[in-house]
């Protein structure tokens, strides 16, 4: 379990700094974000093992960063919050959550659940998404058809690896956008349907796997 990923998203500098401090000297490497938008980027870009997560976000608060998150990505995320409530409990786990830990809490405590969804984790692994002859590696980042090796932007790789995993679903441009250019992108939404295009070139050798759903967007088929 040594040199995991650890992102800690928390606004309140004092109990950031603590547990990076604290996580750090139990050899994990750390990342931290100071409100909800720079988590959501940061939960992007760093591939975390686990996210330490705060209710309570400046910007983006922790509810709003579970429902968008979790479509994309099931890394485990432990809510810290001072809501004790049995439905604020409910929501977090509902929306998206994997364990909730009010504060103040002790930091051992904290350990020993992310080393137990780290555990978990492990057992479940599931890195590869599969689609007949498609396969991509979520750990590498490796996209492999008929396997062999397709070269993939890194863009283009995140926005198959979404289409992938909402398997079925619609997903209009804006919520694409939203989830792979990020929320402050300020271009065209056309921009989509280019890396759809470029896509798709790399990838349907005579099957179509994404249909374009006219003045809406985009579902992942096969």
């Amino acid at each position: 379990m040594l040199n995991q990923k650890l992102l800690i998203i928390e606004d309140e500098i004092n109990l950031q700094n603590a547990l990076k401090y604290y996580f750090e000297h139990e050899n994990y490497i750390v990342d931290t974000a100071n409100d909800g938008e720079m988590g959501l980027s940061k939960a992007r870009s760093v591939d975390p093992s686990i996210i330490i997560l705060d209710l309570m976000l400046p910007k983006l608060d922790g509810l709003e960063f579970c429902r968008l998150f979790r479509i994309e990505s099931d890394i485990p995320i432990i809510m810290l919050t001072a809501k004790g409530s049995e439905t604020d409990k409910v929501l977090g786990l509902e929306i998206g959550a994997d364990d909730y830990l009010v504060k103040p809490f002790a930091m051992r405590e904290l350990l020993a659940r992310v080393r137990a969804l780290l555990r978990r984790k492990s057992n479940n692994n599931h890195k590869y998404l599969i689609s007949e002859n498609l396969k991509i590696n979520l750990d590498s980042h490796i996209t492999n058809l008929d396997d062999k090796k397709v070269k993939l932007s890194p863009k283009e790789f995140l926005l198959l690896k979404l289409l992938m995993k909402n398997k079925g679903k619609v997903l209009n441009r804006n919520f694409i956008l939203d989830h792979i250019w990020g929320r402050n992108y300020i271009g065209d939404n056309r921009t989509v349907d280019v890396h759809i295009r470029w896509i798709r070139k790399k990838i349907e050798s005579g099957t179509e796997r994404i249909i374009t759903i006219r003045g809406v967007g985009y579902r992942f088929e096969k």
